[in-house]
């Protein structure tokens, strides 16, 4: 894969409190892998945010690249395992224990053009186009716009680890200075408990 450019996720600032705007729209935030995925000569590689190509997930890449019809693409999503009720799993994923899927809710490149520039609402738009159906291992991400507060209440009603908040009309910028994404989190969510005493733990003596 040489010819797609090697971009940047666009980070995410942290806010503590949800809130209802009509010039934003507002999605789920999955608990998973953030990870950007490359589509080129019928392969698929999939790149952490910290610009790590994840060496697994064989089955997943293999359905990606055979299922999206496309020449090139450059995807935003994240990787996850999910319950019977739509719900992220965290240890399933972390521990290999399930068959992932990817939630995507951005699209980057698409046939050798740069949709970065073009509002969120058109990217969204095109890359629900280009997605499978059904959908299976490729899941779109969708929204609501402007009733913020309502989706985190249900959010955290569900045990979710919260919701993004988006400017409609925003460009993809890289560059974290410039970032416009809003992560909220439900500070209940439970899936949280015990996870940096399970982090610590990998950690070698040295780096503790």
């Amino acid at each position: 894969m040489n010819m797609l450019p090697r971009l940047t996720p666009m980070r995410l600032k942290r806010q503590k409190e949800a809130f209802d705007h009509p010039d934003w729209l507002f999605e789920v935030k999955f608990d998973g892998f953030r990870a950007l995925a490359y589509l080129e000569e019928g392969r698929c590689q999939l790149v952490s945010r910290n610009k790590n190509t994840f060496a697994g997930f064989e089955a997943l890449r293999r359905w990606f690249a055979q299922h999206l019809q496309v020449d090139n693409a450059v995807l935003d999503g994240e990787l996850v395992c999910l319950d019977d009720q739509g719900r992220s799993l965290f240890y399933p994923l972390l521990f290999r224990r399930q068959q992932p899927c990817y939630c995507a809710f951005d699209l980057l490149w698409l046939n050798g053009r740069d949709l970065r520039p073009l509002p969120l609402l058109e990217r969204k738009a095109l890359l629900k186009e280009i997605l499978p159906a059904p959908a299976s291992l490729l899941i779109y991400l969708d929204h609501i716009e402007e009733q913020g507060n309502r989706l985190f209440q249900l959010g955290c009603q569900h045990d979710l680890e919260g919701i993004v908040a988006k400017p409609k009309l925003s460009p993809y910028r890289s560059n974290s200075r410039q970032t416009s994404w809003i992560k909220i989190k439900n500070q209940d969510y439970s899936q949280l408990r015990g996870r940096p005493e399970l982090f610590n733990s990998f950690r070698s003596p040295s780096s503790k």
